[in-house]
């Protein structure tokens, strides 16, 4: 069996118990202890395909992450996939942190994660993982990685998604030259209505970001895509995005050239799975120091 044919072999569905909630989700593990636990967290009208490449298997961060033995759990967030029907109008920021952190917990008592779990999360995602980590849901947190999610939008209120639809709208992606030809096609897969209760949250984020932010005691590595369409990410605001963390001990704020908004679905892909991975590994290194 060669390298890679293992490698898709070990991602697999699995459900998990969310304090009642089901939540489905795409597990990868490695042969043998993992070196810790990535959780991937999607954005509004996506689900956990995201991260598992659908256009291009070199893209998944599922298989990269095994391939680099880390365990890698894509949730699908309250309100997608299997939860939808339990979820209809999908849960506020608050709720889907308890309910994950109640996933998560479910999942340490069934698999090894290692020293810790990284928060790897995309756009709606990333305003989850602040959440988490500024409410303490889940304490064995090391660090959160997230791109595509700022502090100060870039485009009216009104422009923001509306619920029921994915984001397919090619203008929120960026040039189609960062995407691979199919991208679109196979992608359909990995999109899904947006519950109403995240289109009441994203409208109000920069107010509920002010809120939270002093309290995120993580360290907390920002990607902005060079062709981000959502985010203001020029120089001041991104100073003053960091200036807010202000308990977290470390905050960086990068760029991924050649990558529009949805980074993980992307020509770059690897290049920014690589560095998540990196950062990851940063953390676990210093939680043994």
């Amino acid at each position: 069996m060669t390298t890679a044919v293992a490698t898709a072999a070990q991602v697999r569905p699995i459900t998990l118990d969310a304090a009642g909630i089901t939540l489905s989700a795409l597990l990868g593990t490695p042969v043998g202890p993992p070196r810790g636990t990535i959780l991937a967290l999607h954005g509004a009208g996506m689900s956990a395909g995201y991260f598992h490449g659908p256009a291009d298997p070199s893209m998944s961060l599922l298989r990269l992450g095994v391939a680099l033995g880390m365990t890698v759990l894509a949730l699908d967030r309250p309100g997608y996939r299997l939860s939808a029907g339990q979820l209809p109008d999908g849960q506020y920021l608050a709720d889907q942190a308890a309910t994950v952190a109640a996933a998560v917990r479910d999942f340490a008592r069934r698999y090894p994660v290692g020293p810790g779990v990284v928060v790897l999360a995309h756009s709606f995602g990333g305003k989850l993982a602040l959440t988490m980590a500024a409410d303490g849901s889940l304490p064995d947190l090391l660090g959160l990685d997230i791109s595509g999610c700022g502090h100060r939008y870039a485009v009216p209120e009104g422009d923001l998604p509306r619920s029921g639809t994915g984001r397919t709208r090619v203008a929120t992606w960026g040039p189609l030259r960062l995407y691979p030809p199919t991208t679109f096609r196979s992608s359909r897969g990995a999109v899904a209505p947006i519950p109403p209760r995240e289109v009441h949250e994203a409208g109000r984020w920069p107010e509920t970001f002010d809120e939270i932010a002093p309290a995120v005691r993580l360290p907390v590595r920002f990607t902005f895509a060079e062709y981000e369409p959502w985010w203001r990410h020029d120089l001041e605001t991104l100073t003053d995005l960091r200036s807010r963390l202000s308990a977290a001990p470390r905050v960086s704020t990068e760029r991924q050239l050649h990558a529009g908004h949805n980074i993980s679905l992307g020509w770059t892909a690897r290049s920014y799975h690589l560095r998540v991975i990196g950062f990851a590994e940063e953390l676990i290194a210093a939680k043994g120091v």
